[in-house]
């Protein structure tokens, strides 16, 4: 279990995060919805150690704040940021292999033939493309293949942020699709998401962050038909 008290991030002067608390079970699928600024991508930053924190982090009891990113990777922890991170120059498949270096360096003999094998079952457009360089697939696809390379490195929980940015519709359902049907084999995540509506559909659990602050939580089905979520952040009024 992933739990946080107490939170404060800070970029420079700034506090950026006001004291959050949340918790992420085992096996869940956990959505954090808010505005732009609102502090979602620091939140995941934190816990991936990529900024200035007090208060506690813990991962199965462990203390995370004492860590470096690469040892939070190390443990399971796989952050896919939001931007669609690939590494243009290489190709699918290199992608791919380079994800494996978080258990075992793709240098020695190392056998990951059962985790391609996943991936290319669970984006069967990723093992079509898989020669193919990476910045000349389309958004999509590159988002695909940013979630398939942090699955190569076997993690325990996704760290998934704004999954859907810059891509349409269509592409957005069959990506959470997919996200849905890695939660359902067993995998916990927690997806950062400014398209509220699709990350309440896709979750269990949801916590609503603004200025830095939780304001809301609670079952995601609920929060969907809550007239505050609804109106703030689902894009119309209840009539």
């Amino acid at each position: 279990m992933l739990e946080i008290k107490d939170l404060h991030a800070y970029y420079g002067p700034i506090e950026a995060l006001k004291g959050i608390n949340l918790k992420v079970d085992e096996g869940a699928a956990v959505a954090i919805i808010g505005a732009n600024g609102a502090g979602k991508t620091t939140l995941l930053n934190s816990i991936s150690r990529m900024v200035k924190t007090t208060g506690s982090i813990t991962w199965n009891g462990q203390d995370l704040t004492v860590l470096n990113a690469t040892k939070i990777a190390k443990m399971g922890i796989m952050h896919v940021p939001s931007g669609r991170h690939v590494f243009p120059g290489l190709t699918v498949y290199e992608n791919l292999e380079v994800g494996s270096v978080n258990w075992h360096s793709p240098l020695k003999d190392g056998d990951y033939t059962k985790d391609l094998e996943f991936i290319y079952n669970l984006f069967p457009r990723l093992e079509e493309r898989k020669n193919q360089l990476a910045w000349s697939l389309s958004g999509g696809e590159q988002q695909m293949l940013a979630v398939g390379r942090a699955l190569m490195g076997r993690p325990k929980i996704l760290l998934l942020d704004e999954p859907s940015m810059g891509l349409a519709p269509v592409v957005v359902n069959e990506l959470f699709e997919k996200i849905d049907e890695i939660n359902q084999q067993g995998m916990t995540v927690l997806i950062v998401e400014q398209n509220s509506k699709v990350a309440l559909h896709h979750s269990s659990y949801a916590y609503v962050i603004d200025d830095g602050k939780i304001t809301m939580e609670g079952p995601s089905e609920e929060l969907a038909n809550d007239d505050r979520i609804v109106e703030a952040y689902l894009g119309k009024k209840r009539g």
